[in-house]
């Protein structure tokens, strides 16, 4: 089931309302992350942002090292009632 289907259903609005207000929900965390801060959906769970450290790697097709910069990660934790939802 598409989500913004399921939203639209399950709130008696538009799909376009529906869409809107994913996108706005989606806009919120994105900007959220950016600033370095963490959104908590209580009862789902926790959007963070990680740091992958710089390492070394290999090209898979020459086997040649190169140098993998670090970067900021996107990184979501389960709620209790999310992981319970599925046990």
């Amino acid at each position: 089931m598409e989500l913004i289907d399921h939203i639209a259903q399950q709130a008696d609005i538009s799909k376009a309302a529906a869409g809107r207000a994913l996108d706005a929900v989606i806009g919120g965390v994105k900007g959220t992350l950016k600033k370095g801060g963490s959104v908590t959906l209580v009862g789902f769970g926790t959007f963070a942002v990680g740091k992958r450290t710089a390492r070394t790697g290999r090209n898979p097709r020459t086997g040649a090292e190169i140098k993998i910069k670090a970067a900021k990660v996107p990184k979501f934790r389960p709620g209790k009632a999310l992981k319970d939802a599925l046990n």
